[in-house]
């Protein structure tokens, strides 16, 4: 019961490989690379968004804190891009551990998983 609890207050932080030269993002530039605005970190390296599973708490506190979009204003967010042919939604992950692996596999890669679920493979870029 309090895993169920402790996922209901989750404490997102936004992550990158260990292996990455980024050290920090805003909760600005994080929110362009999760909408597809931008495909690159600040330092020009290209930026490959990991997103978790819709639904999920974590996902939910993401967006509210860092895109300020709910998860109905998300989907219509995304409807609009991918009928223009403007873009696609980021890559989905069904756990803060598939996420972590994910990200610390690509030195390229930027997600979000819960602060309880960072270790040394990742770095943790923003705490919004």
């Amino acid at each position: 019961m309090s895993a169920v609890a402790a996922s209901a207050h989750a404490d997102v932080v936004v992550i990158v490989s260990a292996k990455s030269r980024v050290t920090r993002l805003t909760a600005e530039q994080a929110a362009k690379i999760f909408l597809g605005k931008t495909s690159s970190f600040p330092n020009n390296g290209d930026a490959v968004p990991i997103d978790q599973a819709e639904g999920s708490a974590i996902r939910e506190e993401f967006y509210s804190k860092v895109v300020h979009k709910n998860p109905a204003q998300l989907s219509a967010y995304w409807a609009k891009i991918i009928f223009t042919g403007d873009g696609r939604p980021p890559e989905k992950l069904d756990s803060n551990a598939a996420v972590r692996k994910a990200v610390a596999n690509n030195p390229n890669a930027v997600g979000y998983i819960d602060k309880s679920a960072v270790n040394k493979s990742v770095r943790v870029i923003l705490i919004p």
